[in-house]
Order: structure tokens, then sequence, then C-alpha cells
């Protein structure tokens, strides 16, 4: 009877919650202003978060050898602004011009893809296996066009919703100091305001949470570099034009699990099909064993079980964090997931499944008592 009543206290806590929901999709206007706030924040924010991740080792690494913290933080931005003085004067001319080359050239590009597919629909092997009536080579270019133009468009509507870059260059340095300044005290405060009884588990939730949260955005920049490193060589080995670029699109787009990685391997494919049907498989080639070494090798080591998540998982996530929020519902939806998986677990853990097992379970009785042995009668 008592875990009956629990359940329907459950019931009713979450119909109360999908009752203010609705009601506040019925006054919209009033949040209006706070999701206008939230778009022009988000990116900035997305962006300390992920560097503060990144650089806070490093800062409590300088703070344990006694430096002030703040020095350490503004050491640590001196020297990324050096990096990024060295990258602006050395590497940028070279991958601006390749580039330029590029955008230019891609009428040019499409040209040769379809060369290239026509002498491979008229050659023995493929006439045998493609019905005469199909035309292969135009059905293909038709589809590279649409997919250019839908990448053209995509990446205009990106560049328009970042195109306030006075805001995200001057805010987001000032909250990622805030944050690398603060170090783990954050993660205190958030717990001051649930009540005193609970601030233990509510510590050791944040401290989860932190250490998930480390471990997937240093071990995805790793990982990413790892693959990134292995791609541009096998390029270089096998000759694929635009070697760079395609190595750099490729690391952006496996920050997206699982689609990044098809999707980037399309342009690879593409440019390597420019060159010669060899090259185009061989760049294949190459994707597949530096991908296989990332997930089979690298991967392992660095994420060990801190990404506990089943393929199907991520795929029915990533799925819909892009139909509710886009690139940007993408790249948050798992750190999203992960959070709300080890709050959802403690909540159930200590409102739920301890109440069902603390339970006394009422006594059954298994019969009438058996009757007392009376005198034997004598032999």
């Amino acid at each position: 009877m008592a875990k009956l009543n629990l359940f329907i206290r459950i019931c009713i806590a979450v119909l109360l919650v999908l009752g203010i929901i609705y009601v506040g999709t019925l006054v919209n206007f009033i949040f209006t202003p706070v999701i206008s706030l939230f778009n022009v924040v988000i990116i900035p924010l997305m962006l300390a978060v992920f560097f503060n991740y990144l650089l806070r080792p490093l800062i409590d690494y300088l703070a344990s050898r006694r430096l002030n913290r703040t020095l350490a933080i503004l050491l640590v931005y001196l020297v990324i602004g050096i990096l990024l003085l060295v990258f602006t004067v050395g590497v940028w001319p070279s991958l601006r011009d390749q580039l330029v080359h590029l955008v230019n050239n891609m009428p040019g590009v499409l040209r040769a893809v379809g060369d290239q597919l026509n002498k491979l629909e008229n050659s023995d092997l493929l006439s045998k296996l493609i019905p005469e009536d199909m035309n292969l080579a135009s059905q293909l270019m038709e589809y590279l066009n649409k997919g250019f133009s839908l990448a053209t468009g995509y990446v205009t509507g990106l560049f328009s919703f970042v195109s306030n870059f006075a805001i995200v260059l001057f805010t987001f340095p000032i909250l990622l100091f805030y944050m690398l300044k603060e170090g783990g005290k954050f993660g205190g405060r958030l717990v001051s305001f649930i009540p005193r009884r609970y601030h233990e588990e509510g510590v050791g939730v944040v401290a989860e949470i932190d250490g998930v949260l480390s471990s997937f955005i240093v071990g995805r920049v790793l990982v990413n570099l790892a693959l990134g490193v292995l791609m541009y060589l096998g390029f270089l080995i096998i000759g694929l034009p635009y070697a760079l670029i395609l190595t750099l699109i490729a690391v952006i787009m496996n920050f997206i699990p699982f689609i990044g990685a098809i999707l980037s391997t399309i342009p690879i494919f593409i440019f390597g099909l420019i060159e010669s049907p060899s090259t185009a498989i061989w760049s294949i080639v190459v994707v597949l064993v530096a991908q296989q070494i990332q997930d089979n090798l690298v991967a392992p080591y660095i994420f060990g079980k801190s990404m506990d998540i089943h393929p199907i998982t991520t795929i029915l996530l990533v799925l819909a964090g892009g139909d509710f929020g886009g690139i940007i519902g993408i790249l948050i939806i798992i750190p999203v997931y992960m959070i709300l998986k080890i709050i959802v677990t403690k909540i159930y853990e200590l409102f739920i499944r301890k109440r069902w097992e603390d339970e006394p379970e009422p006594a059954v009785p298994m019969g009438p008592p058996a009757p007392e042995p009376g005198p034997q009668p004598e032999a």
C-alpha cells in the first residue's frame, strides 16, 4: 500500500511539472527576453566552459607551485596570445591561400568530379553493375550540387548567428577568467542552494559532474588531435590535395559523434576523386584506418569508462539535439545527457529506491501454530 501511495505521488508530481510547462507555453512572451539573452551569451559561455576544462589543470598546477592564481591565469593568457600571433603570422597565410584557391576553383572541382564519375560509369566493371537506364553521374552531381548549396546556406546562417563578434571576443575571455579564478568553488556555491541535510550528496553529485565533463572535454580534444595527426600523415602519403584543410574539417566535424565522421568523409572522397579513383579509394582507407585506431586504441585509453553511453543512445541523442537546437544542440547534447543522468540517478537513489528498500514487508502467517507435544502413552 505504501509503494502504491509513493507511485501516485510521483505521478502527481510529473503531471504538475507538465502542467507548469504547458502554462509556460501560453505566456511565452514573458520568456522571450530570456531566450534572446540566452542566444546572445550561449556561444561565449560554451567557449568559456570548454576552455575552462582545458586550462584548469594547468592553472591548478601553477597555483600548486605557489604562484598566485590570478597571475597564473594572466601568464596563460599571455602564452595563448603569443601562440595566436605565431599562428597568424606563420600558418594563417598559407591556410588562407588554400581556402581562397579552393573557393575560386570550386566550379572546376565539380567539373572534374563529373568527368571522373562519367569515366567510372563507362568502365567495364560498373557498366555491368549499373542498369543502362540509370545515369549515375548526373544523379550524383545533382546530389553534390544540392549538398554544396545546403552547406553554403548553413555556413551563412552560422556566420549570421555569430555575427556579433565583439560580444564573443570581449565576453568569452572575461567569463573564462572568472571561471578559472573560481576553480572548484562554483560547485560549492551550487550546493549551498539545496537543503542542508542533502549537502553531502550534493557535493558528491557536483564532483561527479565536474569529473565527467572534464574527462569528456579534455578527452575529446586529445582524441581529435590524434585523429588529425593520423589523417594528415596518411593524406600526405597518398598525395591528397588540400590535405591540411580537409584534415581541419575532419577534426572539427569529429566533435559531432558518429554523424561528423560520416559528413567529413564526403569532401575527402570528392577531392580524392579529382586526382583519380585510386586516390579516392586510398583516402577512404586512410580515414577508416585512422578512425579504427582512434576508436579501438586511443579513445579507450583516454576515456576509460567515463563515456559509458551506448552507441544507439548516442545516435538518438545527436538526432534529437540537431532537431531541437541545430549545431549547438548537437554539440551540447552529450554533456547535457551525462549531467542529467548523474542527477536523475542520485535523485532515484535518495527518494525512490531507498524508500522502497526501507519499507518493511508485512509478516505473512504461515499457518496455525503447531500444538504442544503432550505426554506420550506408556508401552
